[in-house]
């Protein structure tokens, strides 16, 4: 009798010890984002409702790698009222992937793998970046883009909150025939893939001749945007006519990189423009990402460079433009 009562209270202890490993792991386990697609031109859910989503953008990955990291994702989300993070992948600039060893490449994508899966828990978007700068022309580092493609979207097809940038700022006179020719092939890489996740295509003259674009988009693929970047300190009036023209003509925008300094990412903030792009944005219902999470010592930094956490921020900790940042993304 008493073994049969050992072996029934073994059972019971078993069964407790199963339910309660269930129960965590549901608990921490975050819940798929609804998947977003294009319309006309605006990025909707699945019911076809219009969505914003208000971001921040990581500085590169190999320079200030801390950032990326669970409690930072959830802290933004909870207290700075943003849904999306870009995980910006340099492809030549600060050790970037393009130009570091194996080594580098390997570490580079693990630490975008651990992006996602905290963007995931978080209950975020994330922007995969392909990051270029200094080698602007995307066609540069035409095989490495694709072959990272390729498998990024073959280790995410499943994922329903990854959106992929082929492409940050074409610049170096790079005409958008060569941004087009570039992005065909990517795009038909990702989607042999992927046939659904949105994809983010870069502009000439570092993501601002938007109105070039729409004269002759890409053809014969669903789910893509066009890429705006603008700091307000340099862009004004002028830029939001060539964005108002894209968009007269059907082009769907998505602000993947923006800040109110100067275009170099330092010198004063104007925030008198600033509002001005806030109010064209919000109206349009353009998604938008502002750059950059890091404690770096220039104007375009969301955190002063006096503070050395990685999350659970002060507010005396944030710069004017991470203070003017999360103010605008907290209103409602």
């Amino acid at each position: 009798m008493n073994r049969y009562r050992k072996w029934m209270t073994g059972c019971f202890m078993m069964v407790c010890v199963s339910f309660l490993v269930a129960f965590s792991s549901c608990r921490v386990q975050a819940a798929k984002l609804p998947k977003l697609k294009v319309k006309g031109t605006q990025l909707v859910n699945a019911k076809g409702k219009a969505v914003q989503l208000k971001g921040v953008s990581t500085h590169g990955l190999s320079w200030y790698p801390e950032y990326v990291n669970q409690k930072a994702f959830t802290y933004m989300k909870k207290n700075w009222k943003i849904n999306a993070v870009r995980l910006a992948l340099y492809t030549s600039d600060y050790n970037g992937y393009c130009v570091g060893s194996a080594a580098n490449r390997k570490a580079l994508e693990k630490r975008i793998d651990q992006g996602v899966q905290y963007a995931e828990k978080a209950g975020m978007y994330v922007i995969i970046d392909w990051h270029i700068l200094s080698d602007g022309n995307p066609r540069t580092h035409e095989k490495k883009a694709l072959a990272f493609f390729k498998r990024m979207a073959r280790k995410y097809r499943k994922y329903t909150h990854v959106l992929y940038e082929i492409c940050n700022e074409p610049n170096g006179g790079t005409k958008w025939s060569t941004i087009r020719t570039y992005a065909k092939k990517v795009i038909k890489t990702i989607r042999a893939q992927d046939k659904d996740a949105v994809i983010l295509v870069g502009t000439p003259v570092w993501s601002q001749d938007v109105d070039v674009a729409a004269k002759n988009p890409l053809k014969g693929y669903k789910n893509v945007m066009y890429t705006l970047h603008f700091y307000a300190g340099t862009h004004g009036g002028e830029l939001r006519k060539k964005a108002q023209a894209a968009l007269d003509a059907g082009l769907p925008l998505f602000v993947s990189e923006f800040g109110i300094s100067d275009a170099s990412g330092n010198g004063r903030l104007n925030t008198k423009e600033g509002n001005r792009w806030m109010t064209f944005l919000n109206k349009n219902k353009i998604s938008y990402v502002a750059w950059n999470l890091s404690n770096k010592q220039e104007s375009s930094a969301l955190l002063k460079s006096s503070a050395k956490k990685t999350t659970g921020w002060k507010t005396s900790q944030l710069s004017a433009w991470g203070k003017w940042f999360v103010k605008k993304t907290k209103a409602k």
